[in-house]
């Protein structure tokens, strides 16, 4: 999330108005317990009672984040420092370079790590057979399974490329000419097991 104050501030309460943009948002998302992580030394101490500000313009500030943290059943603040910052300044840089109007608004960015390959979240758990069996039986035939369309055929087609038979293993050829050894869910289990 990403806060770009449009009138006149000091760091202090730049910082006051990221801090309640983030409890409001954690709020309305119904968070019952929440980790702040922040650069900024001073406000976690103020946040946690360590320290009080002088300053009028912060007092109301800190009043209304007192009175937000009150929605949480558990709220803990932790100081990161600011080298760990590097994409949020990154950020922070962008946004102060960019002029914002409401019709220019700036749709939130999404980012997602894939943990693995997308295709293997398509295949389906069957008990009867493992998961490479269409695989395994067109390396052995040649044929293409009867349910199978014209999607079907290919994909499977451009799979069976990075596969091989050795009697009835299969095995896949990694990028490194590695050989991964096909396994079923009971199987793997097994394997673990032993290696374990």
């Amino acid at each position: 999330m990403l806060l770009k104050v449009d009138f006149p501030y000091t760091n202090n309460v730049a910082e006051c108005e990221a801090w309640i943009i983030g409890l409001q948002a954690a709020i309305d998302f119904k968070v019952k317990e929440l980790e702040v992580f922040d650069d900024s030394i001073l406000t976690i101490f103020q946040m946690l009672g360590q320290w009080k500000t002088n300053d009028a313009k912060l007092v109301l500030y800190h009043e209304y984040l007192e009175e937000l943290a009150e929605n949480f059943e558990k709220i803990s603040f932790t100081n990161t420092p600011r080298i760990k910052n590097q994409f949020e300044d990154a950020l922070v840089t962008l946004a102060s370079m960019v002029s914002i109007t409401k019709e220019n608004l700036i749709e939130p960015v999404k980012i997602e790590i894939a943990k693995g390959p997308a295709h293997c979240d398509a295949i389906e758990v069957n008990d009867e057979q493992p998961w490479y069996e269409d695989i395994k039986h067109f390396l052995r035939t040649s044929q293409y399974p009867t349910f199978a369309n014209r999607c079907d055929r290919k994909i499977l087609w451009r799979l069976a490329a990075h596969y091989f038979l050795s009697g009835e293993v299969l095995y896949r050829r990694s990028f490194d000419a590695t050989l991964l050894r096909c396994a079923d869910e009971i199987e793997a289990q097994r394997l673990m097991g032993e290696i374990h």
